[in-house]
């Protein structure tokens, strides 16, 4: 497999301060405030990012209010960064570290103003690229994109079963995993019994299978939790998330899996809905045996981004410590030690009810291997399927009962 070339641009060591500019006075118009500003990265083609900013002797604007309330927010400056042709050279770079002058005061005067510290780095961030060739539940072939290149890599199997049966081994025993479809009545309104069937069915006993092109399946991902409305609810609500099961092929046992993530899924109400994923990998080295790796999430009706950063998503520092078992079926790799912070993988899905084919990128340092690879397309099956598996049910009027709703979940 062949990486296709990208870079990671690092903004960081973010800091504001106003020296040589009096405080506090009303002719001024400047006063200290105790709380963190906030610095928007813009990159054209990206979405905006935020990030705090701790405040160094720092000032800002304010503007008179005649009811005495308050202080509007406002810009105190702008820096900006031309995008060069050392950008594409593939090599480390430091673009900036230090202190510089924002905003109007360093052009007007000789005073210093307000001063932006920042550290840009640039660092070449290789990644392979997979797209899913339809939708998920079309069991599909993955292929790995580069350039106009389209090459098959992996196949996708899905399959619905009202009961699944599959051996996991789990860090101290195996373990007969089985799911029956007793769900309960909370439909039992409907008039077409043989629809509700049908639709407590799809909540659980889905199930992907990740195959090489050999055949021999290399990854899965099954429901170990269905995804049921919440007590009160006609929502898979946050108090009653659906969860999948990410597990890779036990080298030791036959027919057996092992245990690598798992994935839990369910739907925020708002506005706009979004759909919430939140991912944990599986670690016998983690106290709990469980690490969040990432907690996304994606609207609903348009679809979005899940991804996987260990700058973003790692809690605490003993966390960064700790070592992180491979998705590799050798068990010998520690492909995601966050010791070695970054990207680790996205996945692109398309919103409720469209044509959904997952566009997926692994960061080139976390794959060694083609299991590696298939461990995260099951990972992406399951957060597509997700999408699908938190839809609302069509058979249930929602006017009148969305306040009851809120309240309860």
């Amino acid at each position: 497999m062949d990486p296709q070339a990208f870079i990671r641009l690092s903004i960081g060591s973010l800091g504001l301060r106003c020296s040589g500019i009096e405080l506090n006075t009303r002719k001024s118009g400047i006063r200290r405030l105790s709380s963190t500003y906030v610095c928007e990265i813009r990159l054209r083609g990206f979405p905006v990012q935020t990030s705090s900013v701790p405040l160094d002797n720092l000032c800002r604007r304010r503007k008179e209010s005649h009811c005495g309330v308050g202080t509007k927010r406002q810009q105190i400056g702008i820096f900006k960064m031309q995008v060069g042709p050392e950008w594409c050279e593939g090599k480390p770079l430091i673009l900036f570290n230090g202190w510089i002058g924002i905003g109007k005061n360093k052009q007007e005067s000789r005073k210093p103003g307000a001063e932006l510290h920042l550290k840009v780095k640039l660092d070449p961030d290789p990644r392979y690229v997979f797209q899913f060739e339809d939708i998920t539940t079309l069991s599909p072939q993955i292929v790995q994109l580069r350039g106009s290149i389209r090459q098959p890599i992996f196949s996708c199997k899905f399959s619905k079963d009202r009961t699944v049966t599959l051996q996991v081994l789990s860090p101290n025993m195996l373990l007969e995993v089985s799911q029956i479809d007793p769900l309960s009545t909370y439909w039992s309104d409907s008039t077409d019994i043989a629809d509700l069937e049908t639709e407590r069915r799809e909540r659980k006993g889905w199930k992907v299978k990740i195959h090489d092109l050999s055949g021999s399946a290399v990854a899965a991902a099954f429901i170990t939790t269905p995804f049921v409305p919440s007590s009160g609810c006609d929502w898979v609500a946050r108090s009653n998330p659906g969860a999948w099961l990410i597990v890779r092929p036990d080298v030791c046992r036959s027919e057996s899996w092992q245990p690598w993530g798992k994935l839990e899924a369910w739907r925020e109400r708002g506005i706009r809905d979004s759909i919430c994923c939140r991912f944990h990998l599986l670690s016998e080295a983690q106290e709990g045996g469980e690490l969040l790796m990432s907690e996304i999430h994606i609207n609903a009706e348009k679809g979005g981004e899940f991804f996987i950063d260990t700058e973003k998503h790692l809690r605490t520092a003993s966390s960064a410590a700790s070592p992180i078992p491979s998705p590799q079926s050798s068990g010998d790799f520690g492909a995601l030690s966050p010791v070695v912070a970054g990207f680790v993988m996205s996945c692109r899905v398309q919103g409720e009810g469209k044509r959904s084919k997952p566009l997926v990128q692994l960061a080139l340092r976390h794959v060694t291997c083609v299991e590696d690879a298939a461990i995260f397309m099951a990972l992406a099956a399951a957060v597509d399927l997700s999408i699908e598996a938190c839809n609302l049910s069509e058979g249930r009027s929602e006017e009148g009962f969305g306040i009851l709703c809120e309240e309860q979940c």
